[in-house]
């Protein structure tokens, strides 16, 4: 199929990308910037994007760019809309108003010329930290104001796609993790491991749902091949290890023991305060076997990386 990208330079965004990519797809993707203008894990994920298709860069959602790029191509099958404004997205101030608004920019106006070019779907990445999405406790609200701007996303892609006869596909995405991640808990795990100190667990009672990235990536191009082929809109709520965060960090832990000879020590605090829902995970559990993937691949991936990291 002939596929167009959005966010393809974020990290599960370069996995889409890739695994797209594997399933024999042709790719264009668009970057907000130019590849050489990004820096750090940004600019490695740039830097690999090339081989897994045409990229479009300085090219932001409904830009007059971005509608160049539609334009440029004679027939699409689908649009994946994996992009989103994250700016700040953990503070309290985040604005919802404004990335609502970079989401959705001219949609129904880049709808219109996708669909006049033969395009049948559209695919919009979700978040189990919506209000109303996955499964756990406190009644599912919206873990913060970036969570409440995705799920305006979604509603207006739903209305669009409607008007424009195009099957909508949301695939929901819980807690990824794995190689070309920013610093989030995995990475703090193992920055703490490669210098020789403990990895201080300050939630560990939170119930959660991490994922492999290759596994979910892998996922994701399923779904994307399987839209195309349904009447209606499809969800896909992908799930992974649902554990507390202090089982997860042990399961890291007894992963990279043994792949990178370190002592990989861990400190389980006690958790008194919980800021955000006690459970927040995924419920549909993904079939590894039937995607041909293997955890064992999954874990030595993760240990190279890394490595290779603290090497340089």
């Amino acid at each position: 199929m002939n596929i167009l990208l959005t966010g393809a330079n974020s990290f599960t965004g370069y996995w889409f990308a890739q695994s797209l990519a594997d399933a024999g797809h042709s790719l264009t993707m668009t970057l907000r910037r130019a590849p050489t203008d990004y820096e750090g894990v940004r600019r490695q994920r740039a830097n690999a994007l090339a081989s897994f298709g045409r990229i479009e860069g300085s090219c932001t959602f409904g830009d007059d760019a971005f509608l160049k790029v539609i334009s440029d191509v004679p027939a699409w099958d689908v649009l994946c809309h994996h992009a989103a404004d994250v700016t700040d997205y953990r503070s309290e101030d985040f604005d919802v108003v404004g990335a609502f608004a970079a989401n959705t920019r001219n949609l129904n106006q880049v709808l219109t010329n996708m669909a006049d070019r033969g395009c049948r779907a559209l695919t919009i990445t979700g978040s189990v930290f919506e209000p109303g999405e996955g499964a756990g406790s406190d009644g599912l609200p919206a873990f913060s104001a970036y969570g409440l701007s995705k799920a305006l996303t979604a509603k207006s892609a739903a209305f669009y796609a409607a008007r424009h006869d195009l099957t909508l596909g949301k695939f929901v995405i819980p807690n990824p993790f794995g190689p070309f991640e920013e610093p989030r808990f995995t990475a703090y795990l193992l920055d703490c491991w490669f210098k020789g100190e403990p990895a201080s667990i300050r939630t560990p009672a939170y119930i959660r749902d991490n994922i492999h990235v290759s596994l979910l990536a892998r996922s994701y191009a399923s779904f994307v091949e399987n839209l195309v082929s349904v009447d209606g809109p499809l969800q896909l709520n992908p799930s992974g290890y649902i554990e507390s965060q202090g089982a997860f960090a042990m399961r890291v832990q007894q992963a990279m023991q043994t792949r990178l000879n370190l002592p990989c020590a861990l400190e389980l605090l006690e958790q008194t305060v919980f800021t955000e829902p006690r459970v927040r995970v995924n419920t549909d559990p993904v079939d590894a076997v039937a995607h041909g993937w293997s955890p064992c691949k999954a874990w030595d991936e993760i240990a190279t990386y890394y490595e290779r990291q603290h090497r340089r």
